[in-house]
């Protein structure tokens, strides 16, 4: 059945939004801003793997048109070229097929990829974590081998699916047996920093703040489905860990390790802006706002460690305010969505990594790194996370 021309450029509009995974609840928003500026009566539902549109006619007659999509990857730069076309839109500066060009050229943007500017950023991601954390010389050296390593498995997943199945469990299990190989050549190797920091791209911790946000929002189907799959795929990296420690306890005593930091501290926290660049291309930011990109990640993790003696939830919840208040501000500056540098910064809050450390506690009887109460922490930031954006006014209706 052919899709009346009216209303085809909304539903390529919310297919583009759902594709590069932007949240239910603003999919849902910005769809009935453009359909009433259209005057167009709609209603949307955007669910993890599909997408619900009703239009009403004035005669009380309905078109129902239902498609079927997988799960959206987040991609900032893509998001800022859609919202630019859904404001020409509502401007009535384009008119509908133009609309389906721009749509059909962002995804030809989309898919270009960059091998080696992401091998650069996945071994960058890993080395600046592994600063962030606090590590030795060798073990930093290995970090951003073992990170450019991963994203050849990440290359081989775009060709198979059998690859893409497996991805975060494989890549888990071989960065767990390779760091503990090291280890047996040299004695100050920190396996445990090591193997967290090679993997932290694929720690969920900001799609277990995407979905908190939704269900926050009342998209409880969406939110709640997001939350269990970020749960899993959490599970399905420590499994690989797990198998691998499993297999490599006949060759390593793992109650002896230990953590060996001995980097200055300035260089240290080299790691900060590190981390946020890494993040650019991984996300594939657009030049524009790439700089105020990174200001804003480091900015919000240096105000979050100001107030660190206030507590966990405190200095979270502030950070989260700033990250808003900061986002804000560039978006007006630079015309760009603010969600395009509230993930940045929201990105440097997220727990994902201290749930992993919180697992290794239970299963292992031994954290990969000392730390107390991380369960509570794990709660702690969630909540000062989500409360911060309450209080923000994100989840106001627009």
């Amino acid at each position: 059945m052919k899709i009346p021309k009216k209303y085809k450029y909304i539903i390529e509009l919310g297919k583009a939004l759902h594709i590069y995974g932007i949240p239910s609840y603003k999919i849902q928003t910005y769809l009935t801003k453009i359909s009433k500026t259209q005057g167009i009566h709609g209603t949307f539902m955007d669910l993890p793997t599909w997408i619900n549109y009703v239009f009403y006619e004035e005669d009380d007659t309905s078109y129902n048109y239902i498609e079927c999509i997988p799960p959206g990857v987040l991609n900032l730069g893509a998001l800022s070229r859609i919202e630019e076309v859904a404001n020409k839109v509502i401007l009535k500066e384009i008119n509908n097929d133009e609309v389906e060009a721009e749509l059909e050229l962002i995804n030809k943007e989309a898919k270009k990829v960059n091998h080696f500017t992401l091998t650069l950023s996945y071994a960058i991601g890993a080395g600046g974590f592994s600063l962030m954390i606090g590590t030795n010389w060798i073990s930093l050296l290995f970090a951003v081998l073992l990170g450019a390593f991963v994203y050849f498995f990440v290359f081989l997943s775009t060709k198979s699916s059998y690859f893409e199945t497996i991805l975060e469990s494989l890549i888990s299990f071989v960065v767990t047996v390779l760091a503990c190989l090291l280890l047996l050549v040299f004695p100050d190797f920190n396996v445990g920093i090591t193997i967290l920091s090679s993997i932290i791209i694929f720690i969920p911790g900001l799609a277990i703040t995407t979905a908190l946000e939704e269900i926050t929002s009342k998209n409880l189907v969406s939110g709640g489905a997001k939350l269990f799959d970020a749960i899993i795929s959490l599970f399905k990296q420590f499994f690989g860990v797990l198998l691998g420690i499993g297999i490599m306890s006949s060759v390593i005593d793992y109650k002896k390790l230990v953590h060996i930091s001995d980097l200055p501290q300035w260089i240290m926290f080299c790691g900060i802006p590190l981390f946020s660049i890494s993040l650019l291309a991984i996300f594939q930011v657009r030049k524009k706002d790439m700089v105020l990109g990174v200001i804003t990640g480091a900015a919000v993790f240096f105000l979050t460690v100001l107030f660190s003696g206030f507590g966990v939830l405190i200095s979270t919840f502030i950070g989260t305010i700033a990250a808003v208040a900061i986002s804000n501000l560039f978006s007006r500056i630079t015309k760009s969505p603010k969600t395009v540098y509230l993930t940045q910064g929201i990105i440097m809050l997220v727990p994902g990594s201290k749930s992993f450390m919180g697992l290794s506690n239970s299963f292992l009887n031994s954290s990969l790194i000392t730390a107390d109460n991380l369960y509570q922490q794990v709660a702690f930031i969630l909540m000062g996370i989500i409360g911060g954006l309450l209080f923000a006014g994100v989840f106001r209706k627009r």
